[in-house]
């Protein structure tokens, strides 16, 4: 009702207004690796790419199946995969488990130049499938 009553008076509350311009590089989708990610990743159909939390998310329906930084500085790309592919992925070369959520089934790769995307690529894809087929349980 307050907020009403503000909207209606014309005094400016917090919550409205302006806001702060959108920054380059997320209008761009992106710079360096994240920019080769976030083209191919929004090119399959049912991915939704946002920012949050000072990195890149990748959804599929309301899932976060991995998300990666949007400072060129860091290169962690943080993966969610199944078990199974997990315990595979982590037998790769450069692959290691998260330092957090190892235990529901993330990994952490880096990504620095052109030639580590399609190592991500192939376990980002094993990755939205199991989102796909995975209940509406996120954890």
């Amino acid at each position: 009702m307050a907020e009403w009553l503000a909207m209606a008076s014309g005094r400016r509350f917090r919550g409205l207004g302006k806001g702060r311009k959108t920054r380059r590089v997320l209008e761009r989708g992106g710079a360096g690796a994240a920019a080769r990610l976030n083209r191919t990743l929004g090119e399959w159909p049912g991915v939704r790419i946002t920012p949050m939390f000072g990195r890149w998310g990748y959804f599929t329906g309301g899932r976060l199946f991995a998300c990666f930084p949007l400072r060129d500085k860091d290169s962690d790309l943080w993966i969610r995969l199944t078990r199974a592919d997990q315990a595979r992925a982590l037998g790769e070369d450069g692959v290691r488990p998260h330092r957090r959520f190892a235990a529901r089934g993330w990994i952490e790769l880096d990504v620095r130049t052109e030639s580590d995307v399609p190592q991500a690529l192939r376990w980002l894809r094993r990755a939205r499938a199991a989102s796909d087929t995975a209940s509406g349980d996120d954890e």
